[in-house]
């Protein structure tokens, strides 16, 4: 067991590489593992992580119920506090009832004016634009300056930044998402406080000017939106925006680039999308966010003592979920190493499930079909330059750069 153990080594660039070898040890050694070197149960088969991210004795938090100490854990440093402010804002970081009144808020909000079907054409818009640009260079990266800015712009446009602001939100965005690695350190922390300061008193400025002059954007919607007597404050405001920003930007461009690599790696399911992009790339879509997911690891706090997969855990436990694991789960999927783009069923957990299911799900579907049709209509010739170098990070797990030319 001390070997397969072992063998789970986000720190390693030989692991974040490729994981799904030492996944597959794990998951086949057993549903659960206790991992003493980071104080992490590792859950590994699809059916468990399911039924976990479903089942309300595991939060994202245990503070709405007790303290860091009575859960048996360590405080975050004061230091830190103006980041975790920040992030329990959102919903993502609150457990009902709380994270009850802001989901049906901020969905409330969002569906009004701005569901992924009717950003549609206006992402379209987006895409035409970054293609046209990149094609011009003639070899390019995929990433910095196709996937990288698009679900900024999308983002940005859907709240209301104006367009000279953007270019702060993608390293806000990079420097905050560094805090939810496994190794992350003092120093990954202090970039991370820095530009959430910077981040909040500039969304700040832009809510209090909403406030003053509402407009047509989801600040202005999310400042408005009631439900039954309840509305959201400023600083929840404040938290859903950095939070659709930061998961929405940070997973939909891993997602995108890993799966254009797999594609790159599989040239006949990508000849095959080529032959129908526009009815194809739905299923594909969800098919290469099972194959690579950019989250591969997700984590739950026992809010009670339970059994999980057989095992006593006590409460104050950390669970972390393997998604990427979960996905290739043969119980689960026929065949499961296997690209196919056009596998039915396809219940891959890459945005998650329960209570806790990405929001902004059907917006990063939307983005992420509208750009793979796009570049298959317009570059479909595109081939990789050479083969890429991954970032070194695990839990939002991508690639450096994918650069590539129309041949």
């Amino acid at each position: 067991m001390l070997d397969v153990l072992t063998a789970f080594a986000p720190d390693s660039p030989e692991f974040i590489r490729d994981p799904y070898p030492a996944l597959a040890a794990l998951r086949e050694a057993g549903p659960i593992h206790f991992h003493p070197g980071r104080n992490l149960w590792l859950v590994t088969r699809h059916a468990d992580v399911n039924a976990i991210l479903r089942d309300r004795r595991f939060g994202r938090t245990y503070l709405h119920g007790a303290t860091h100490e009575e859960m048996g854990r360590t405080p975050e440093p004061a230091w830190q506090a103006p980041f975790w402010r920040v992030v329990r804002n959102g919903m993502l970081d609150r457990e009902p009832p709380d994270h009850t009144r802001l989901r049906a808020l901020g969905g409330k909000a969002f569906r009004s004016h701005h569901s992924a079907e009717s950003l549609r054409p206006r992402v379209q818009r987006i895409v035409d634009d970054l293609l046209d640009r990149a094609l011009a260079k003639g070899t390019f990266d995929l990433l910095a300056d196709f996937f990288e800015p698009l679900p900024v712009a999308v983002i940005a446009d859907v709240l209301g930044i104006p367009a000279e602001d953007r270019p702060k939100l993608r390293p806000w965005s990079a420097d905050m998402c560094a805090m939810y690695e496994l190794g992350a350190g003092e120093a990954e922390g202090r970039r991370a406080v820095r530009a959430t300061e910077e981040f909040e008193a500039y969304l700040r400025a832009l809510v209090a000017e909403r406030r003053a002059r509402p407009g047509g954007d989801l600040v202005s919607d999310l400042l408005g939106v009631e439900e039954n007597g309840a509305r959201l404050s400023d600083d929840e405001v404040i938290g859903h925006s950095i939070l659709m920003l930061n998961a929405g930007h940070e997973a939909s461009v891993n997602g995108a680039g890993n799966g254009w690599w797999a594609l790159f790696r599989h040239p006949e399911a990508l000849a095959w999308l080529r032959e129908d992009p526009a009815a194809r790339s739905t299923r594909a879509v969800e098919e290469l966010l099972r194959f690579d997911t950019p989250l591969p690891i997700f984590e739950r706090y026992v809010l009670e003592d339970a059994e999980v997969c057989g095992v006593r855990v006590r409460r104050g436990a950390e669970l972390g979920l393997l998604f990427a694991s979960a996905n290739r789960d043969p119980a689960t999927f026929r065949d499961p190493d296997r690209l196919d783009l056009a596998r039915e069923p396809n219940p891959h957990l890459a945005f998650g499930a329960g209570i806790h299911f990405c929001l902004g799900a059907p917006l990063a579907r939307a983005e992420m079909q509208v750009a793979f049709e796009t570049l298959l209509r317009r570059a479909p010739t595109l081939q990789p330059v050479e083969e890429p170098a991954w970032k070194p990070t695990f839990v939002l797990r991508g690639l450096e750069e994918l650069r590539v030319r129309v041949v």
